[in-house]
């Protein structure tokens, strides 16, 4: 019985992945022929998240695609520079943490009370250059990457305009489809609530389903939360036992060894000028990866 029971599963799992890979061959082909960024950027596992993202549907996924590949040779997210967008990187209001999920995912850190500039557009050229650098430095196999945002400081004095969040949250769901595995809200204040009643209405079900709010009085949600990270390596910012540091300096001087990396990962061949930065003390940050992950979608 269990035998049986056993290849059955054996047997739709292949069924799956033939179904997966047919998809894949057909968005392939309805793509046509493809060269240079946009050869390399579309791989079979890219392809696979569109059409994820799309719920299967070739039509669909090769257009919202398509509409990546232009917005990708017009925005060049891969060639930002960090000296670019150092300055927004100061305070530490978004960083890569020094840990991974339980499942290995790169974490991004949002701290959106400690905003310290006016530049809309270069505050989201700045979250941008942070989320190709997570899938950057994705662990082999991982194509999703977790984040955890802490709340404390958050006024409406410190909150971007209805307008560039619309705008994040477009540049997300529709270029960095399957990219994010769960975003955490950590103990948001009252007022955020007339925010999120607008802003949630830019989310797609997908997008939405994977935002979860964790309030330190509320149980069943730090179980929640816990069960995705280890309480040792959580800061206690997020409930956990382990300090947030982080220090600008050494942050950047990771930021520009990765965008040596990002260079001859694209094949740019233009030399990159690095300036010194401003420092805030304390980050600690992910290692060095050993190998490059697949590019950035």
């Amino acid at each position: 019985m269990f035998r049986r029971w056993s290849n059955s599963l054996h047997d739709d799992q292949e069924n799956d992945e033939l179904k997966h890979e047919s998809k894949i061959n057909e968005l392939k082909a309805a793509l046509g022929q493809l060269s240079g960024r946009s050869l390399k950027y579309c791989t079979d596992e890219c392809l696979k998240r569109y059409l994820d993202a799309r719920n299967g549907n070739v039509g669909k996924s090769k257009k919202m695609l398509e509409e990546t590949l232009k917005w990708r040779s017009t925005y060049k997210p891969g060639e930002i520079h960090w000296k670019e967008v150092a300055v927004e990187g100061e305070t530490g209001k978004v960083f890569r943490a020094n840990f991974h999920d339980r499942h290995g995912r790169t974490v991004l850190i949002l701290r959106p009370g400690l905003q310290n500039t006016t530049s809309n557009d270069n505050q989201i050229r700045h979250l941008v250059y942070l989320m190709e650098n997570a899938i950057l430095n994705l662990p082999e196999g991982q194509e999703q990457m977790a984040w955890l945002i802490d709340f404390t400081g958050w006024s409406l004095s410190t909150n971007v305009p209805i307008k560039s969040a619309r705008e994040t949250i477009n540049i997300l769901q529709n270029h960095y489809p399957e990219r994010l595995a769960v975003a955490f809200l950590y103990s948001p204040p009252r007022i955020f609530e007339a925010f999120w009643k607008i802003v949630k209405y830019f989310l797609d079900s997908k997008t939405f389903q994977k935002v979860k709010f964790v309030y330190p009085m509320n149980k069943e949600s730090v179980e929640l939360m816990r069960s995705y990270f280890d309480v040792d390596n959580l800061p206690t910012e997020f409930g956990g036992k382990a300090t947030l540091k982080y220090d600008h300096d050494e942050f950047s001087r990771m930021m520009i060894e990765d965008d040596e990396k990002t260079a001859t990962f694209w094949g740019s061949s233009d030399k990159l000028k690095h300036g010194s930065s401003n420092g805030y003390s304390g980050a600690e940050v992910v290692a060095e990866p050993t190998s490059l992950a697949p590019p950035a979608s």
